[in-house]
C-alpha cells in the first residue's frame, strides 16, 4: 500500500478472497431472517442501496411508516435512508442484494431513465407480469450464481448481471402502477443528490448556497430537507464528510496534521486543527494516538 492510501474493506465486513467485488452483498432472504425470527425490526441503510428478490412465500413489509403486505412473486428496491422492516413468513424464499449507493451512481451515470427508477421506492408485485418475473428470476440467480462464485472477471461480471436486473426492474416499474413513491421521495432524493454531490467536493469547501443552487433549491428548503432526513444542517452534512476523512487519514496513514490538512484543502493548518477539535473533542493527533491505542488493547 502506497505513502497515504486508505485502505478499503469489503460490505458487511467480509474479507473475501476477491476485493474487485466488496461493493456488493448477496444472501438469501432465510439466512437472514431466520436468525431473527423472521422478523426485521425498521432500520435504515445511511449509504447502500437495496434490492429484495421475494420468489415466494409473505412478507409484511412497513416503509416510511407505510405498511403492506406481499406474496412472492414481487421484488422491493429502497434507496438509501428509507425507513424499512419485515415480517416473513417461515416459508420464505428470496434474496436480497446490497451495494454501495456510489456504485450504484457510478454503474448508471449514463442512464438517466433507469436512475430516476431505482432513485424511488419500488415495490412491485410479479404476478401479473409472468414472463418478466421468470426473466427476472433468471437474471437474479446468475447474479447471485457469480456472486458465490470466484470466476475471472467477477466483478464485471456482477455489475452487468446487476444492470440487467435493474434494466428489468426499470420495464416492470414502467409498466405498473405498482411501483410506490414515499410522500416525502422528492425531498428524499434532493437528499441524497446533496449528499452525493457533498461526497464529490467537499474538499472544495462550497458555500452551502453553491449546493442548493445546483439543486434547483433555496438554501433555507435545502438546511430543511437535509435536517428531516439526514439529521443535520446542509453545512453539519459538509462538515461531517470533512471529519470522516480527517479521520480516515489519521487512522489509516502516517501523514502529518499539516499534511491532511492541506490533502483537505484547509489553507491554515492550524485553523484545520481547531476546527477537528470543535468537531471531535479531541485534536488530530490526540485522536490518532486514542484510535491506535484502542486498536492494541
Amino acid at each position: 500500500m502506497a505513502f497515504g492510501d486508505i485502505p478499503s474493506y469489503a460490505l458487511y465486513g467480509e474479507s473475501g478472497e476477491d476485493p474487485g467485488a466488496d461493493w456488493v452483498h448477496c444472501e438469501t432472504i432465510q439466512s437472514r431472517s431466520r436468525l431473527h425470527n423472521y422478523r426485521i425490526l425498521p432500520h435504515r441503510h445511511e449509504k447502500l442501496f437495496q434490492i429484495l428478490h421475494l420468489a415466494c412465500g409473505t412478507a409484511d413489509i412497513v416503509v416510511d411508516g407505510q405498511g403492506a403486505t406481499l406474496a412472492g412473486p414481487a421484488i422491493v428496491a429502497l434507496p438509501p435512508m428509507t425507513v424499512h422492516g419485515y415480517t416473513f413468513s417461515p416459508d420464505v424464499q428470496g434474496t436480497v442484494f446490497t451495494l454501495f449507493d456510489s456504485r450504484l451512481t457510478h454503474i448508471l451515470a449514463e442512464m438517466d431513465g433507469i436512475r430516476e427508477t431505482v432513485r424511488s421506492i419500488r415495490i412491485i408485485g410479479l404476478h401479473d407480469h409472468a414472463d418478466a418475473a421468470r426473466g427476472l428470476a433468471d437474471d437474479i440467480a446468475a447474479l447471485t450464481a457469480e456472486f458465490t462464485g470466484r470466476g475471472l472477471g467477477r466483478s464485471e461480471a456482477i455489475q452487468a448481471r446487476l444492470l440487467l436486473v435493474l434494466i428489468a426492474l426499470h420495464r416492470i416499474g414502467g409498466s405498473t402502477k405498482a411501483g410506490t413513491r414515499s410522500p416525502g421521495g422528492r425531498a428524499l432524493q434532493h437528499a441524497l443528490r446533496f449528499r452525493e454531490l457533498v461526497d464529490q467536493d467537499f474538499r472544495k469547501h462550497h458555500p452551502v448556497e453553491a449546493y442548493a443552487r445546483r439543486l434547483g433549491l433555496t438554501p433555507t428548503h435545502l438546511n430543511r430537507i437535509c435536517r428531516e432526513h439526514l439529521g443535520d444542517t446542509a453545512l453539519g452534512v459538509v462538515h461531517q464528510r470533512i471529519i470522516l476523512e480527517a479521520k480516515r487519514y489519521l487512522t489509516f496513514t502516517s501523514l502529518s496534521a499539516k499534511e491532511i490538512a492541506l490533502a483537505l484543502d484547509f489553507d491554515d493548518p492550524a485553523y484545520f486543527a481547531r476546527f477537528f477539535k470543535q468537531k471531535t473533542g479531541l485534536p488530530p493527533l490526540a485522536f490518532r494516538a486514542m484510535r491506535r491505542s484502542s486498536t492494541h488493547e
